[in-house]
């Protein structure tokens, strides 16, 4: 017999048992468990933010300068690269704030006061709502204009 059917048949009914003991449920940590920790946000989090809603402003053609444009448009025809929505922002992230360096290019006709405005206004909204940082600034500087008559700066491909 295997030692389960023998400790079976040793325990009776009238067997006495040791008595459950009920647990106290033990309290761990204290407070919310939302300040139990730490969260650090990555400057390529932040600049992808900021580059996006730079880019859903009226008035935004595009974002950085002509050498970064001209890198990023061979990067995007290279098989397996990325478009890169954080081309034209520069963060520094600190603790509890963040400063963002935004380089645009606008629109021929737009007001570029009223478009920095904008995009300096969606840019701040969207970094402080998803990250819960403080934007303490964020500087614009619009290094072109995009004519209408003008057609995309793309780099040739020519095969040989």
């Amino acid at each position: 017999m295997t030692d389960m059917t023998e400790r079976n048949r040793t325990d009776s009914p009238d067997t006495e048992k040791e008595p459950q003991q009920t647990r106290k449920p033990t309290r761990r940590g204290g407070g919310d468990p939302a300040t139990r920790g730490r969260t650090t946000i990555a400057d390529g989090v932040v600049e992808k933010i900021a580059g996006l809603a730079a880019r859903e402003v009226f008035g935004v053609h595009t974002m950085g300068s002509g050498l970064s444009r001209t890198f990023g448009a061979v990067r995007d025809r290279v098989p397996g690269g990325s478009k890169s929505v954080s081309r034209g922002v520069k963060v520094e992230v600190g603790e509890v704030q963040t400063a963002l360096d935004l380089e645009i290019v606008v629109e021929y006709g737009v007001s570029i006061t009223d478009v920095a405005g904008a995009v300096r206004e969606n840019v701040i909204a969207a970094v402080e709502r998803m990250t819960g940082l403080e934007v303490v600034e964020v500087n614009i500087a619009v290094s072109d204009v995009k004519l209408p008559e003008e057609e995309e700066e793309e780099p040739e491909t020519r095969l040989h």
